[in-house]
């Protein structure tokens, strides 16, 4: 009700929730004053808040707004931030508790890291072994060794795999074979050579890891493999032979 002696004025009703500035917007819209000093004009509530959108709307109120990026990237800061609240609610000594089971899994993932490494490589690879013109064995040796003297050892453990398989073509216990990958060659010459087939593949493992796997050898890989190489050249293969065995030519001859 008015006051006494004045002119009865509408009461604006609360505007719906939503926006602060479209909410004083429509407050405005839905109570007009008068030039002439009369009662304010009225203006229902829903067509008050539609034309306080609308205004809002205009493009001058939003140039200064985040863009799409920026508000993205609050939203995500936002969520690390309830979740780590929430995680550092949950662990035993609050925020510094959190922090010492992150620093420690951190730890924990460098150890493992340092101590086993890269991830070996899965399947072998299909690639052959040799990649450029055909060198001797000799070659290939020599090629190693001035690799080894700088620390090249990824380069010196190549070239050694390579020295060794052409060493073995050289003495035909290998077929020449361009297209060759070190696990063939050294699965082919584990047949002849069976006292070394541990040490054969674990080279061509070797080869593999350095050429594609991305892992770097150490000088004890290349060591290894060059003590392989040596000891090949001393070994004798075993044969295999197709003549029948003696006991059993002298049982069949005696049934004859």
């Amino acid at each position: 009700m008015s006051p006494a002696g004045g002119v009865p004025t509408a009461v604006p009703a609360p505007p719906p929730a939503g926006d602060a500035a479209a909410q004083a917007l429509s407050a405005v819209l839905h109570a007009l004053p008068r030039a002439d000093g009369g009662p304010p004009v009225t203006v229902p509530r829903d067509p008050a808040r539609e034309a306080a959108e609308r205004e809002l709307s205009r493009r001058m109120y939003h140039e200064n707004d985040p863009g799409l990026l920026r508000r993205a990237l609050d939203a995500f800061w936002e969520w690390i931030g309830k979740l780590l609240d929430a995680a550092s609610s949950a662990t035993p000594g609050g925020g510094l508790g959190l922090l010492v089971i992150v620093l420690a899994a951190v730890a924990l993932l460098g150890a493992l890291w340092w101590r086993l490494g890269s991830p070996r490589r899965g399947p072998a690879s299909t690639a052959p072994l040799f990649d450029d013109r055909p060198r001797s064995a000799a070659e290939h040796r020599a090629a190693a060794e001035a690799h080894a003297a700088r620390g090249h050892w990824n380069q010196a453990v190549q070239e050694r795999m390579r020295a060794v398989v052409r060493s073995l073509e050289e003495r035909a216990l290998l077929d020449p074979r361009p297209g060759r990958t070190a696990d063939e060659a050294a699965a082919e010459a584990g047949r002849t050579l069976p006292a070394h087939t541990g040490r054969l593949r674990a080279a061509a493992r070797d080869f593999d890891d350095v050429t594609y796997g991305g892992r770097t050898a150490a000088p004890e890989t290349y060591h290894r493999l060059a003590q392989l190489d040596r000891d090949l050249e001393r070994t004798r293969p075993v044969l295999m032979s197709s003549s029948p065995h003696p006991a059993h030519s002298a049982r069949q001859g005696a049934a004859e």
